[in-house]
């Protein structure tokens, strides 16, 4: 079970919000602490692609690297973190309601601490990202119902 569940109603289709959110590249506008997302490749988004995050907590930036272990559109994907201090554990799924023409999104959230990052995680991470996760949803539902797809 995840350590944060958010989930939000969207008045876009599923194909629509899974086209914006696993795309990399929009990841800084929807998301509050998300500095820049570099892709490792330029091959299309596939389980085993790869990115690297910069978030900032706080005054400082930290870099991780997240890797795609699971597409299935419009569905789900999830993200894994594979190096830093802290590494996230993203899964995400989008169900149709109103015949379609709306989804609803869930994503679960979690953190694993290595080394320095295992006193970080409950006290410092999970928190941050507890407060920061609705208000992502809610812009991420404000950009995509404008018509940012």
């Amino acid at each position: 079970m995840s350590a944060i569940k958010e989930t939000i109603d969207i008045a876009r289709s599923p194909a629509e919000v899974y086209s914006y959110v696993t795309d990399p590249s929009h990841i800084p506008e929807w998301q509050q602490s998300a500095v820049s997302v570099m892709r490792m490749s330029d091959a299309p988004m596939a389980v085993g692609s790869r990115v690297s995050v910069t978030r900032r907590m706080g005054k400082r930036e930290f870099t991780s690297t997240m890797e795609v272990t699971e597409m299935d559109p419009p569905r789900s994907w999830h993200l894994h973190g594979v190096d830093g201090p802290v590494r996230a554990d993203v899964q995400g799924r989008i169900e149709p309601i109103e015949n379609g023409a709306a989804s609803r999104l869930t994503i679960d959230l979690d953190f694993e601490g290595h080394g320095m990052g295992r006193a970080l995680v409950p006290f410092v991470v999970r928190p941050a990202a507890r407060r920061e996760m609705p208000l992502n949803e809610a812009k991420l539902k404000t950009i995509l119902e404008r018509g940012a797809v």
